[in-house]
């Protein structure tokens, strides 16, 4: 398994049985990315290699611009992520860990797929020269590379998180999680 997967797959358990309440009270994706953030961090810090780096919400700049990706059209497009896992630019060879795109089920399907086809641009590699500019010691003029993207589908009335994950520009993984099976965990855990 993609160590990323398993660091997101721990820290999403864990935060689903301390605030499932939260999601259950239908508060905005911004407040429920923010919940979420310090367990991926927590996570995160447990590997010395990770330490230095940082989770974000609605992080939007790369070298002190806005980023941006270029999409399947070669459009170039400004991009907020809802939650990413990077270093901030301080690390040149392994910037962008995680990004994560969450959207309630009763958001329009143009919306929702805007956010899966941000995570394909965003995990793509690097290395596509005619597209991602390099300079001695700059940033790609577009964000890409994320070891893992995640899009996070919150189905309040079916009580169901779908989750799909993306490396290398494709989706490689898709399921759901039932809200019940979480409590049923907690109250075991807690016996």
């Amino acid at each position: 398994m993609n160590y990323f997967k398993r660091v997101f797959s721990i820290a999403n358990y864990k935060f689903l049985v301390k605030e499932l309440s939260l999601i259950q009270s239908d508060v905005a994706e911004r407040c429920i990315c923010a919940s979420l953030k310090p367990f991926i961090e927590k996570e995160i810090q447990k590997n010395k290699k990770y330490q230095n780096y940082h989770v974000d919400v609605e992080y939007n700049r790369n070298a002190g611009h806005v980023k941006t990706i270029i999409n399947d059209k070669e459009e170039i497009i400004n991009i907020t992520c809802d939650l990413i896992v990077h270093s901030r630019g301080e690390n040149e060879n392994y910037d962008n860990l995680l990004a994560l795109e969450m959207k309630k089920s009763y958001r329009s399907n143009e919306e929702k797929n805007q956010d899966r086809n941000r995570l394909i641009a965003l995990t793509k590699s690097t290395s596509t020269n005619e597209i991602w500019s390099y300079g001695e010691k700059t940033y790609p003029r577009h964000v890409c590379g994320y070891s893992l993207g995640i899009y996070y589908e919150i189905d309040l009335p079916n009580e169901i998180i779908i989750i799909e994950y993306y490396i290398q520009g494709k989706l490689v993984e898709k399921f759901e999680k039932k809200f019940i099976n979480v409590k049923k965990k907690k109250r075991r855990l807690s016996e």
